[in-house]
């Protein structure tokens, strides 16, 4: 121990520089510290010989809490006496000590003597306090600035969120408190940049090959981007369809060279299994993309969206529909369609019309190009058309449904179904006094719109011949009915199977009012199949016997009203007390409802029998699984009544040996 205390002596002596005035006793008293920091050196030497004598006949205890005080002393000191040299320490590190010492202090203060009496704790602590209270406001905008430091550190997902919060807020623009227009005017002023081009094509690199009749073939630029579209459909039903193929290989020696057309004349000898392996290849390389070239190709794309997505109707942002342009292919329409396999050519800057306003930015074509024609018509609500190759239609770059152009459009459609809700009663009174006229075109015409309103079927328009074979109301042929007097329990039915809008099948079976199955009857004699069942009927005058009905009528406004009146009384059953699970249960079915109606359904996948061969392979997996644990429960059943049974024996055994 007396060793112990020489050291600590020692090391006192070492370390004291007397360089700053020692405070005195009477100030030492007032402050109620009896901190070593600022007892003078001599008081603290004496104050130590005076401390060892007083402990040297006390226990064993006492003189062990007295060398670790000296040793806290000794500590103390020196920290002291280093702060002696702060002058040559910068500024910043200076005050990082200081924070350091104050925080270490404060810990210390807790693991103080319990020796000393409550009053003099109490005096230690208010003076500490006042020390610390010069360092406070220091601390705490230190603190403050690492915590800011700290947030503007960036990280993924840190940064997108940040991104998120300086992003300006979405527009909500109320046009619909606004004034009408005048009719027929769609917009004052239109700004946007125009259309995005399908990217250029990249050829094929020198180890993918095209091989006809065997051998290696070069191709041209242009031959080997239309065999690399037929290449994608190689493994699908289309390629086995022969008007596909047949339409296919007639565009596509279109723009062969004439070497090429004079060596390539059979589709069947050319092998473009190369290309399509190069190109499944590609598919699987973006799949298996990183997180950061996602990321990347993500933020491009917003990119693109920014600057083209975005256009100015009338001082305000409005977002754009579709603002790219669909890259070249070939067409596939739906159902069997009659021009599928045919080449849809590539879009350039030279086939677009552009529509903006005289006094807006007008969009700049891509390098090298120019637009078709500028145009600033304020009646229409396209901001770009061209006309696709393979059908003649216009295409149409538009905005979005949430825009003032789209919303006012299906505004205007459901106030003229609710004005068609007034006088629905009315019309059909109309019509079905039609039912017994004299005039044929009269009966034909009121079958066709009691059809329209109570089956919500789509007037429908004459297909040319190039056009596939979809057909409505009034474009129903002999073979898309059949009548019968009674099925199951319903009389008067009529069964429908036909090919409605984008090739959907229509069939159901509705028993229909027993006067219009008579005049069905009437209609179909004397015709064979691909007659018109309403052979003096075409949309033309349907369409202007309900606008005399009604001012806008139309089959479309019947469908709009019907799903509406449908939607309505399912919604009305919906439980007003239910949970949100129940409720969104009963709009579910609701929805159902209207769409049964309206006949809006999924064409069948083209990976249907696939998927669902899977899910035969899965509960097939099941089953099996099933069957093998119901094996093991027997077993284990009949295991434990025979560990039972050994059970029972040991029992028996032990207790004989213990009476004995």
């Amino acid at each position: 121990m007396d060793m112990d205390m020489e050291d600590s002596k020692d090391d006192i002596k070492f370390k004291n520089e007397p360089d700053s005035e020692p405070d005195t006793p009477n100030k030492m008293e007032q402050d109620g510290s009896d901190d070593d920091d600022d007892v003078p050196l001599s008081v603290r030497r004496k104050s130590s010989s005076v401390k060892k004598e007083e402990y040297s006949d006390n226990d064993e205890d006492s003189k062990k809490n007295h060398r670790r005080r000296s040793v806290q002393n000794g500590h103390k000191i020196k920290r002291k006496l280093e702060s002696d040299s702060e002058d040559d320490i910068p500024l910043s590190q200076m005050k990082k000590k200081k924070v350091k010492t104050e925080v270490k202090k404060r810990r210390r203060s807790t693991s103080d003597d319990s020796d000393s009496d409550h009053y003099k704790k109490k005096k230690k602590k208010k003076s500490k306090d006042k020390k610390h209270s010069r360092n406070s406001s220091s601390s705490r905008s230190k603190s403050s600035s690492r915590k800011s430091s700290k947030t503007s550190q960036s990280s993924p997902t840190k940064t997108g969120g940040r991104k998120k919060k300086e992003e300006e807020p979405e527009e909500v623009w109320e046009w619909w408190k606004e004034a009408p227009r005048e009719d027929g005017v769609k917009w004052n002023f239109l700004e946007h940049k125009g259309p995005v081009f399908a990217p250029d094509y990249e050829p094929l690199p020198k180890d993918v090959k095209f091989r006809y009749n065997g051998n290696s073939v070069k191709l041209s630029e242009k031959t080997e981007e239309i065999a690399g579209f037929y290449s994608r459909f190689i493994e699908h039903e289309y390629t086995t369809k022969e008007e596909f193929n047949m339409n296919f290989f007639k565009d596509w020696r279109k723009v062969m060279t004439s070497s090429e057309r004079e060596m390539i004349k059979d589709l069947k000898k050319c092998d473009f299994s190369q290309i399509n392996d190069y190109f499944k290849k590609k598919s699987e390389e973006r799949k298996g993309m990183s997180k950061e070239q996602k990321l990347a190709l993500k933020d491009e794309n917003e990119r693109i969206a920014k600057e083209y997505g975005i256009c100015i109707l009338d001082g305000h942002k409005e977002k754009v529909g579709n603002f790219r342009i669909e890259p070249p292919g070939l067409f596939r329409g739906r159902g069997a369609h009659p021009k599928m396999g045919m080449l849809k050519t590539r879009v350039n800057p030279e086939d677009v019309i552009i529509n903006c306003s005289k006094d807006s930015k007008y969009p700049n074509p891509p390098k090298g190009h120019k637009w078709k024609e500028i145009r600033h018509d304020n009646t229409v609500s396209w901001l770009a058309s061209w006309t696709e190759n393979v059908q003649g239609q216009p295409k149409y770059v538009m905005l979005n449904p949430s825009s003032r152009l789209k919303g006012e459009k299906d505004w205007m459609k459901y106030e003229k179904a609710r004005e068609l809700a007034k006088k629905i009663d009315e019309i059909r009174e109309s019509y079905k006094k039609d039912f017994k006229s004299k005039e044929m075109r009269i009966r034909q015409r009121a079958v066709a719109m009691y059809f329209i309103d109570k089956l919500a079927l789509r007037a429908g328009n004459e297909k040319d011949e190039d056009q596939a074979d979809t057909v409505g109301c009034c474009s129903l042929r002999h073979e898309h009915i059949k009548l019968f007097d009674e099925k199951g329990d319903c009389e008067n039915v009529v069964e429908f199977d036909f090919l409605g809008k984008d090739s959907i099948r229509y069939t159901n079976s509705v028993p229909v009012e027993k006067r219009v199955f008579k005049n069905l009857k009437l209609f179909m004699q004397n015709k064979k199949e691909g007659d018109d069942l309403f052979d003096r009927l075409n949309t033309g005058i349907l369409n202007k016997h309900l606008s005399e009905q009604m001012e806008g009528l139309s089959a479309k406004v019947f469908r709009t009203y019907n799903a509406s009146h449908t939607l309505q009384e399912q919604l009305n059953s919906t439980p007003r007390n239910g949970t949100v699970a129940e409720k969104l249960l009963a709009y579910n079915r609701a929805n159902r409802s209207v769409a049964v109606l309206c006949n809006h359904q999924r064409a069948i996948p083209k990976s249907h029998d696939k998927s669902m061969e899977n899910l035969d392979n899965k509960i097939q997996q099941k089953l099996d699984d099933i069957e093998k644990l119901e094996k093991e429960i027997k077993h284990l059943k009949k295991g434990s009544r025979y560990v039972r049974h050994l059970d029972l024996n040991l029992t028996l055994t032990i207790k004989i040996f213990l009476e004995v």
